[in-house]
């Protein structure tokens, strides 16, 4: 079942990559597809693929594509977003949602590098739980939302990341709260979009 914020997430997610424009989409850790279906559904787009290195989830993905009418736009291979891709360089926008924090922090200089270099999107759509919120959803302090996340960042850790990925990379940044909007613990994820200088 579905969280609010998970619903809430693709939300902001959607309307930033229909902020960008976009026809050619990469959804990296695309999972059972939660996001190429309703990427599918916007207008303009012309191809999306997916990576996933979860075979039943990569199955379950298929079955809906399959029957989504414009599924045929889809493809969905399973691979690690690590790995570097060549065939899928100059695509229009990345989305990597909830996606960083299932990499051992050891992994994050091979997907920057994958991704902002070998891939190297015009955008970039990036989100990952923020650790402030944790209170609000009842995580106690010692553990993470999920078990296998090896990290979960606060906004000020994320801001950090993300601003060193820009300038190493050669994009500019912004970063916004989403999945709620508590005046001082921001949002239940955090959202960074990446735009190529």
């Amino acid at each position: 079942m579905a969280t609010w914020w998970h619903e809430a997430r693709l939300t902001a997610v959607l309307t930033a990559v229909q902020e960008t424009g976009a026809a050619r989409l990469l959804d990296l850790g695309c999972g059972a597809g939660d996001l190429m279906l309703p990427l599918l559904d916007l207008a303009g787009v012309g191809r999306i693929v997916g990576l996933d290195l979860d075979a039943a989830a990569l199955t379950r993905c298929r079955a809906r594509l399959a029957a989504h009418p414009r599924g045929r736009l889809a493809e969905v291979r399973q691979a690690s977003m690590t790995d570097p891709h060549p065939d899928l360089a100059g695509f229009d926008c990345a989305c990597l949602v909830e996606t960083i924090e299932h990499l051992p922090l050891k992994a994050l200089p091979a997907m920057e590098d994958a991704v902002f270099r070998t891939m190297r999107p015009r955008h970039v759509v990036m989100t990952t739980p923020n650790a402030e919120f944790n209170d609000l959803l009842g995580v106690p302090r010692t553990r993470f939302r999920r078990p296998d996340h090896h990290f979960e960042w606060t906004r000020s850790q994320f801001r950090a990341w993300a601003e060193g990925v820009a300038l190493r990379r050669g994009y500019g940044v912004a970063l916004r709260d989403i999945a709620g909007a508590h005046p001082d613990l921001g949002g239940a994820s955090q959202m960074a979009v990446f735009e190529r200088a």
